[in-house]
C-alpha cells in the first residue's frame, strides 16, 4: 500500500497527465440529463459515454419517445458497452419513474435542496446506484462527491490509492478524503482514462502507463515504464 506522500506524488502524476490528455470541459446538463450520462458513463470511457448520450439525443425527439420505446431501439444506443440490455432497461425504468412522479422530465428542483436531501432522493430511483447518485452529486449538485465503477475500483486499488478488500462504497469514501473537492472532477475523468487506455482487467498495459514509476501493482511485478504514447490506446474487444 504506497504512502500518504506516494499517493499525492501520484494524484499529482494523474492530474498532469488528465490536463494533457483528457478534457474536463463539458455541455452543463441538468439534474435528470446527468443522470442519464452518469448511466451512460459507468464501468465505459469517456467516449463510449459520449456516443451512447449522443445516440439518445439526436436519435429520439425527447425523454418521452425514449420511455415508450422498445429495449431493442435502446440497446443500439448501448452497443458495444457492457450490459448494454440492463442499461437500456434501467433507462425506462427510471423516466418512467419520473413521469409518473412529476409528469414531466424535469429534476432540477433537487438543486435547491440541501445536498443531503436530494442525494436521498436520487438514491430512491430503481435506476440509481451508488456511481450514479455519486456521479449527479459531482457534476450537477455541487457536492464533493467520486464516482467509483468497477475500472475505477480496480485502477485505484492498483495503483495503491485504496486497500484492494474495499468495496466501492469504502472506496469512494477514501478517495473523497484523499482528494480535494476542486479536484474531483479532474480525478475522475483521469482515473476514467487510465482505466481505459492501460489499466485493463486483463492484460493490463502497464509499461505504457504514465503512472508506471508510482504504481503499486507495477512495482509489486516488477514492470519497469516506458515513454507512453500520447494517443489513446484501443482496447482489445
Amino acid at each position: 500500500m504506497a504512502t500518504t506522500i506516494n499517493k499525492q506524488r501520484l494524484l499529482n502524476h494523474l492530474f498532469a497527465a488528465a490536463k494533457k490528455t483528457v478534457g474536463v470541459d463539458e455541455e452543463a446538463r441538468p439534474v435528470l440529463q446527468q443522470f442519464i450520462y452518469g448511466l451512460c458513463h459507468e464501468n465505459a470511457t469517456r467516449e463510449q459515454a459520449d456516443e451512447a448520450y449522443r445516440f439518445l439525443c439526436e436519435r429520439f425527439f425527447d425523454w418521452n419517445e425514449i420511455r415508450v420505446s422498445s429495449l431493442r431501439e435502446l440497446e443500439e444506443a448501448f452497443a458495444g458497452m457492457s450490459d448494454a440490455e440492463m442499461r437500456a432497461q434501467r433507462l425506462i425504468t427510471f423516466l418512467q419513474e419520473v413521469f409518473e412522479i412529476h409528469f414531466s422530465f424535469d429534476l432540477d428542483k433537487l438543486q435547491k435542496e440541501g445536498l443531503k436531501q436530494a442525494a436521498k432522493k436520487l438514491s430512491r430511483y430503481q435506476a440509481a446506484n451508488d456511481y450514479i447518485v455519486s456521479w449527479v452529486v459531482q457534476r450537477s449538485l455541487g457536492g464533493h462527491a467520486i464516482p467509483v465503477d468497477a475500472p475505477t475500483l480496480r485502477c485505484t486499488a492498483r495503483l495503491g490509492l485504496i486497500e484492494n478488500e474495499q468495496d466501492a462504497a469504502e472506496a469512494r469514501a477514501s478517495l473523497e478524503h484523499l482528494i480535494p473537492k476542486a479536484k474531483g472532477i479532474l480525478f475522475t475523468e483521469g482515473i476514467s482514462a487510465i482505466a481505459g487506455d492501460y489499466c485493463w482487467e486483463e492484460q493490463p498495459q502497464c509499461s505504457a502507463c504514465p503512472l508506471c514509476a508510482d504504481c503499486t501493482y507495477a512495482q509489486e511485478n516488477g514492470i519497469e515504464g516506458t515513454v507512453a504514447s500520447r494517443g489513446h490506446r484501443t482496447k482489445p474487444r
